[in-house]
């Protein structure tokens, strides 16, 4: 597979998450930014310490292993009792310096002499004083701290620096560790012992390998830091950026829906946290209730526009029909008392017509309003047949049947209840022929109590069922105001009932209304 293959594969797995998270939010003021910084941060914040640490640990031990050397060197010249002359007189200090360099350390057969006598003290301290490092420096210094010559040598330029730079020798003899000093801009640990005739031996060890070494590792820290430090924000932006495509799809969405698409939803997705996914469905939830308020605005916006034609057609009607006979009036056109008589009376017919026409209107608007009901206890079966009584004084020739016997309380406004009788009977009284059947019924069940006023007349087409209970609205356009049945349903909603309607064309209509019974006993 070539390079150029697997990078096209990586940009169609990774890539397009990546292009869309740097599309949508850039600057450092994004959540994308401030949460890849702050864990970038973090893990710098770690990295430095720990480096610090591991650092000053290391220094510790490898100073510490310098240190111990130096002072075991230091008490086996302290142990021996050596003096300068006796290096002298045995040519030790070469052997000691050739030992000193190269780190041999070897000590085991020199303790077996009698420590009485100075030859052999002095082969302990020198076999001793070998185990040293082999890049060191050995140097006896006088009183005044001058670099002093032993068996005819004189001091090298190390030697003299180290002298120099140390300035108090009988000090640095009586310290308990040693210190830290430049020789000839070298690092170097030295320490002191006394050697038995008063004349002071300084030992010195170069740490440069030491600084050496912690500068590699370092650096090495630095560089696998600065590459993890790397990885994780490329990580954190990946994941963030996949953690943040939710958010993203709401931001177009709330955008989407502010350009006037409220059908727009929040999508779904597979990477989702808990608390995202929550949002999401809550925002969703939200939006839908946002579209349907704004659904049920715009239909009762155009329910009131649609009620405001229709009311001032039917008042236009009326008052037109007065208008007009007030005009001939006022012509004298009006000569016959008959024609006189004629149009008073259809004058005062249309006045008629408009008073019901206002009050209907008057009554669903306190509908509307949710008014306060008279609420008591009312026998519905009485209503019934009051009902039923006034539609066979109406319509004596109307076949009717009623089911009201007993008593049947509801908690009910009875005012309202009557009305709403009223209204269904004078439906029927004017959309059926005399001679259709219909009945008139209530009964009690569940807790409910059901009202049903049907008839076997015509019936209503699908269509107009579905508007039977708007207002104004009358099928075929048949007689009556077009109100009746929608005071029916805001009356009976008042009471926090429904109502239902079965009808088919030729099949007759009938209307149940549905009261809860809540019935205060006395």
């Amino acid at each position: 597979m070539s390079l150029l293959a697997i990078g096209a594969g990586w940009w169609r797995a990774f890539g397009s998450g990546w292009g869309r998270t740097f599309h949508c939010e850039r600057g450092i003021h994004s959540l994308r930014v401030k949460l890849t910084l702050a864990n970038v941060v973090l893990l710098a914040l770690g990295i430095v310490v720990a480096t610090a640490v591991s650092v000053m640990g290391m220094r510790l031990y490898l100073l510490d292993s310098v240190d111990t050397q130096l002072m075991g060197t230091r008490d086996s010249i302290d142990g021996s009792r050596i003096t300068l002359e006796q290096i002298d007189s045995l040519t030790a200090f070469a052997a000691l310096t050739d030992r000193y360099r190269h780190n041999s350390v070897d000590s085991s057969g020199s303790s077996a002499g009698s420590s009485s006598s100075g030859n052999g003290s002095a082969g302990t301290g020198l076999a001793n004083a070998d185990s040293f490092v082999s890049d060191g420096i050995f140097v006896v210094v006088g009183e005044q701290g001058q670099a002093m010559a032993v068996s005819g040598f004189e001091a090298t330029a190390d030697q003299r620096a180290l002298a120099a730079a140390v300035s108090d020798p009988a000090a640095l003899a009586r310290d308990d560790e040693p210190h830290d000093i430049r020789v000839r801009d070298a690092p170097y640990r030295v320490t002191a012992a006394h050697l038995a005739d008063g004349a002071t031996v300084l030992l010195a060890t170069s740490t440069d390998a030491l600084h050496d070494v912690l500068g590699k590792a370092l650096k090495l820290d630095l560089t696998v830091g600065t590459l993890l430090l790397a990885l994780l924000a490329v990580l954190t932006m990946f994941s963030v950026g996949r953690r943040m495509a939710p958010l993203e799809d709401m931001v177009e969405t709330s955008t989407a829906i502010a350009e006037g698409d409220l059908t727009r939803r929040v999508p779904s997705s597979r990477d989702a946290t808990l608390e995202v996914e929550q949002l999401r469905v809550a925002l969703n939830t939200m939006l839908h209730q946002v579209e349907s308020a704004h659904r049920t605005r715009e239909r009762s916006a155009a329910q009131l526009r649609r009620f405001v034609a229709d009311a001032s057609h039917e008042l236009r009607t009326p008052l037109s029909a007065i208008r007009g006979y007030l005009q001939l009036y006022d012509k004298g056109m009006l000569t016959d008392p008959q024609e006189r008589r004629r149009a008073w009376d259809r004058m005062n017919g249309e006045a008629d017509r408009m008073g019901r026409l206002v009050d209907e209107l008057l009554t669903l608007a306190r509908l509307d309003q949710q008014p306060e009901l008279l609420l008591r206890n009312v026998d519905l079966s009485r209503l019934v047949r009051d009902a039923a009584e006034d539609l066979r004084v109406q319509e004596p020739g109307r076949p009717i049947s009623v089911a009201a016997d007993g008593a049947i309380l509801v908690r009910a406004d009875e005012s309202g209840l009557r009305q709403v009788l009223g209204n269904l009977v004078g439906n029927v009284r004017t959309h059926t022929s005399p001679d259709v059947p219909v009945r008139l019924a209530v009964e009690r069940a569940e807790g409910v109590v059901r009202l049903c006023v049907a008839d076997l007349g015509p019936g209503l087409a699908p269509a107009d069922a579905a508007r039977m209970f708007d207002r104004f609205f009358r099928a075929g356009g048949g007689a009556g105001s077009g109100l009746g049945l929608a005071i029916v349903q805001g009356v009976v909603r008042a009471h926090g009932g429904e109502v239902s309607v079965r009808t088919a064309s030729g099949e007759g209509l009938t209307v149940t209304v549905s009261l809860p019974e809540r019935v205060v006993c006395p």
